[in-house]
Order: C-alpha cells, then structure tokens, then sequence
C-alpha cells in the first residue's frame, strides 16, 4: 500500500450483525482495537466515512410518503450517529479522534473545515468524517471520494466483506476470478460495483487510488494500516 495518508470507508452494516439493524457494541469495540494496534504498528494517518445503512438508506425509504431530499437527510443523520459510536469505542481503547461533520451539530462534532481536518490528521488524530456532503443525492462512496481528495490522501480504503473484487459476486458464484489489481475503466465498463460510478469517476479523474479488501476478516485491518497489501487496487 502506497503513501500514509489513508480515508476508510466503511458501511454501516460493519458495525452490527448481519442484516441487522443499529449498532453491535462488540463489533465497534473489536474494531477500535484493531485501528489502535494498525496504527501503533505503522506510520499511517487515518480519516474515516462510515455509511449509515445500519439505521436506514435514504435513496430505499423515499417515495411518495418520505421524499428523497428528506430521505438522504435522515441517511446523513444517521453517518453522524455512527461516527459518534466511533468515537466513542476508539477513544475507550486510547486512540484520539475528531468527528467533523458536514452538517452543524456544534454540541456533538466541530463542523468540517478542510485545514482542521489536516491539522487534526497532522497530529495523529483519527479522523471521522460525518454528515455526508452535507447534500442529498450523494452517496457516502462519493463523500469518502471528495473527502480524500480534499485532505490528500495516498488512497481510499473500502473495507468490504470479501477479499477483494472479482469478476462476479463471489458469494454466488464460485468461478468468479479474483481480481489483484484493474483499471478504473474496468471497474466502470465491467459494472464491478465497488462504489458508485460518481466516486469512482472522481477518483480516476484525479489519479487517487482505490483499495478494496477485507475488513472482516480477523486482523486484516491491523496487516492495512500497518502497511501490509491486501485485497485489490484500482489504478
């Protein structure tokens, strides 16, 4: 893995059971300690943008009754919840964290300021990037995209649940051929849906590398922000 400046983008869904709903306080623990031994082991710098899928989608509950805008505003509410999870279980293991929020919650989080974020990551703080853009119609790929651009990171980490991408969904298919490393014009033309098309756009338009892999495997995020490769790169 290239560079010490990482953005992890997470789902929601990491941070409960399976197909559940809320928030699995031994999952987020488990993952705080692992951040801690990643980032005690290595040199890395590290912002985060967790989904908040685990509480509700915005783009899945609009309709008739609740309209879209309404709809991505109750999803961005929802990242900021998760990131004061987050905080809360990667500050219990001694790691020190900022949440920044897109939207103002001046009780809960300081609001996203580029020069704070970098002033926060300067010093070895992790950072946790809520709210969205603070826009309805985008997703939080495209948040974690423009986020990583803005504070210069070497990469953007997605921790997924498999190992990587493949030419098909693993889970379904067995043949599916595992992919090291592909273009970010495979990834758009073969449809690999790893994030939306607008974050993956942003990302090839500015060369920001993305790296897939596995975060629920035990301890690979420990092996990642310790340097290790793991999973795909799109390049």
């Amino acid at each position: 893995m290239a560079g010490n400046r990482i953005l992890l983008k997470i789902s929601g869904e990491m941070l409960c059971e399976k197909e559940g709903f809320g928030i699995n306080p031994t999952h987020v623990q488990d993952f705080a300690q692992q951040i801690k031994e990643g980032l005690a082991q290595g040199n890395a710098e590290l912002a985060m943008v967790c989904g908040g899928g685990n509480f509700l989608r915005g783009a899945q509950i609009a309709g008739d009754e609740i309209g879209r805008i309404t709809g991505d505003n109750m999803g961005m509410l929802a990242t900021i919840m998760n990131a004061l999870a987050l905080q809360s279980a990667l500050e219990r293991a001694g790691v020190e964290t900022r949440v920044l929020s897109a939207i103002p919650v001046n009780d809960l989080a300081e609001p996203f300021i580029r020069r704070r974020a970098l002033r926060h990551l300067e010093k070895k703080r992790v950072v946790l990037l809520a709210g969205g853009t603070g826009n309805p119609y985008f997703t939080t790929d495209t948040t974690a995209a423009l986020r990583a651009l803005q504070i210069r990171a070497d990469v953007l980490a997605k921790g997924t649940k498999v190992d990587g991408i493949y030419s098909a969904d693993p889970e379904k298919d067995p043949d599916a051929e595992f992919f090291e490393e592909v273009t970010f014009l495979d990834v758009l033309q073969k449809r690999l849906r790893i994030m939306d098309s607008t974050a993956v756009s942003l990302c090839m338009d500015n060369s920001l590398p993305i790296n897939v892999f596995n975060m629920k495997e035990q301890g690979n995020i420990v092996k990642f922000l310790s340097g290790e490769r793991l999973g795909t790169m799109v390049v």
